[in-house]
């Protein structure tokens, strides 16, 4: 998608359509009055009409009917100027994007300034269209007949506004990036397991290295055996696919120091092990790589963006089958950091896989963990599927990733972490650690087991079961994979600040 900035009034604009913002004002104000009396008060009858809408969302399209150069106005309602925030702007963008998807319209024109409020500046609206547009009108085909009539994407898109030129054409470019990255991670998510192996998402990273200059590491099973991630290997042992260990560095700063690690889960299919999933339980677990997903997604933002931060992104990737060779429930196996843990549920097998990727990331100088994974069906219960469940050890760390969580629009909700939860999976006769130590604080027994291998290293722990899919449509894009975490992983590298 091309990205241009003129500096020019809007209905002079020589674009098939041009998205304008409409506030609920008593009157039109700036350049609409021009547009008004070009059009001879079309604008004035339609509000008197009814046609014209102010209303949060509202979207209203107007043909111009040949008195402007383009065909097509599409004004986008805004409710009350004080109280659009950029979550409602960015939501309100996303419908008028699918509108104009619709429309099946391949040049556009946004009037930038009919959206300035007091607390959004142009550079703000035009990151919130881009990243908008970009995920709104996201579609994953699937794998049907393909139908003749061929498909028709916005190419070009014009940001018209009096500012200056090379901060909006840096935030058009920041927003797309974002939406991108996003989009990525959908496509992931939505891939099924047997078109996205463990070995498939290794050569996605790879190719994420080659485009984007990563340092790139990808550990084979023969790897993992020499290296003793016996927890990682556990969860494989019942699969005909071989596991990997995904690692991918982005070095921002001339010394590898005040690495963040971004590790994210990637089960490519999860049957539950010998604690087999119920039938209705196994469709859908090609998502439950969704932490993976979200982290190449945030890589593949950091590779646009290149900030200057050092970044080392892990993903513990297996698929968990069922087989003679599998693992079994009271098995006692030993992680990577040495720790042994006894396993009560093979179906709490993400921790497992967790455990030596959160220690492996810590091996390559991580010096904060992030850690992402659609871990446990207890963070539904507890917060449903709109909130992601969030623990950690480390306040200042914690705040960073909340304040990027807001800035993104992806609503997380801190878990408690106390030293019950630590003795519950410190409980076991047999080893160090067990893997499920009930029902009760399910959630929280996920995140808590993850925590032992974090030692004292600052850490934050994101369950998406609950978000990393969505079963209907929304404002800024389809049912299916979501791409959460994405965005606010990115911007957590972005804005990071040091912490002890």
């Amino acid at each position: 998608m091309k990205f241009t900035v003129k500096n020019e009034e809007f209905y002079n604009s020589l674009s098939e359509c041009v998205v304008v913002g409409l506030f609920n004002k008593p009157a039109f104000t700036g350049e609409l009055i021009s547009l008004d009396e070009n059009l001879n008060g079309m604008l004035t009858d339609f509000v008197k009409e009814g046609d014209l809408s102010s209303k949060l969302k509202g979207i209203s399209k107007i043909h111009t009917f040949g008195k402007l150069p383009t065909k097509r106005l599409l004004f986008v309602g805004l409710g009350k100027e004080k109280n659009l925030t950029f979550d409602t702007l960015r939501e309100a963008l996303g419908v008028a994007a699918k509108t104009m998807k619709k429309m099946k319209v391949t040049t556009i024109s946004v009037a930038l300034d009919s959206f300035v409020t007091e607390n959004l500046l142009a550079s703000d609206i035009a990151h919130a269209f881009s990243e908008s547009l970009t995920m709104a009108t996201y579609e994953f085909h699937g794998y049907k007949k393909k139908s003749n009539e061929p498909e028709v994407h916005i190419e070009e898109v014009v940001a018209l506004t009096n500012e200056d030129s090379d901060e909006i054409q840096a935030a058009l470019q920041v927003g797309y990036a974002h939406g991108k990255g996003v989009n990525s991670a959908r496509t992931l998510v939505n891939t099924p397991g047997n078109m996205l192996t463990s070995t498939k998402l290794a050569e996605y990273a790879l190719e994420l290295a080659k485009k984007y200059d990563f340092e790139v590491e990808i550990l084979d099973k023969e790897d993992m055996e020499r290296l003793g991630m016996g927890a990682l290997l556990a969860v494989n042992q019942g699969s005909i696919e071989p596991p990997k260990m995904i690692v991918l560095k982005h070095q921002g700063k001339d010394q590898w120091k005040d690495v963040i690690g971004l590790v994210g889960k990637g089960i490519t299919f999860d049957t539950g092990g010998y604690s087999l999933k119920p039938k209705d339980g196994l469709v859908g677990m090609k998502s439950d790589m969704g932490g993976a997903a979200a982290v190449l997604g945030a890589m593949e933002i950091i590779g646009e963006l290149r900030p200057e931060q050092n970044v080392v992104a892990v993903i513990p990737s297996t698929d968990n089958m069922v087989s003679g060779a599998a693992f079994k429930p009271d098995d006692v196996i030993t992680s990577m950091s040495g720790k042994t843990i006894e396993v009560l549920n093979t179906d709490a097998e993400g921790r497992l896989a967790l455990a030596d990727g959160v220690s492996y990331a810590k091996h390559h100088g991580a010096n904060y963990i992030v850690d992402v994974a659609t871990l446990t069906g207890g963070v539904i219960v507890a917060l449903g599927t709109d909130k992601t469940g969030a623990m950690t050890n480390n306040e200042a760390l914690f705040e960073q990733v909340l304040e990027s969580s807001f800035e993104a629009g992806e609503f997380i909700w801190r878990l408690p972490y106390t030293d019950n939860d630590k003795k519950r999976v410190r409980n076991s006769k047999m080893a160090d650690l067990n893997n499920s130590p009930g029902r009760e604080g399910h959630a929280i027994m996920g995140g808590a087991f993850v925590g032992e291998f974090v030692d004292n290293t600052p850490w934050v722990h994101l369950d998406i079961a609950g978000t990393a899919t969505s079963k209907a449509d929304h404002e800024l894009g389809p049912s299916g994979g979501t791409g959460v975490m994405t965005r606010t992983l990115a911007l957590l590298v972005e804005r990071f600040e040091t912490v002890e």
